[in-house]
């Protein structure tokens, strides 16, 4: 029973806004609880807030695992034009800028 209560509990949090759908400037652990789907930091010493995602021509990280980005991914029909490195890749400082996909 009491399982069953905590359960409801979490669901009605995370409904309300608290754990999940979370608005730009809301703290967060990871992307997937923003609205936006950005979880942004300015460096590794800040709290990681919700962003909006990066237009065009503007700097960008491409997804990775981890899921908290120094600079947010694109808008939707934008690709994060970046070169990978290994070490990019592990550090997550692999930073691009959105193009239109459809540009040549």
């Amino acid at each position: 029973m009491l399982l069953f209560f905590t359960l409801l509990l979490a669901v009605g949090i995370a409904q309300s806004g608290l754990i999940i759908n979370l608005d730009n400037g809301e703290l967060c652990l990871q992307s997937l609880q923003c609205k936006s789907k950005c979880c942004h930091r300015e460096n590794g010493l800040t709290l990681a807030r919700c962003a909006p995602l990066a237009a065009e021509t503007q700097k960008c990280s491409p997804w990775h695992l981890y899921g908290v980005y120094y600079h947010c991914n694109c808008e939707m029909g934008l690709s994060c034009d970046v070169k990978h490195t290994i070490v990019g890749v592990i550090t997550n400082s692999d930073f691009g800028y959105c193009k239109d996909s459809n540009d040549s």
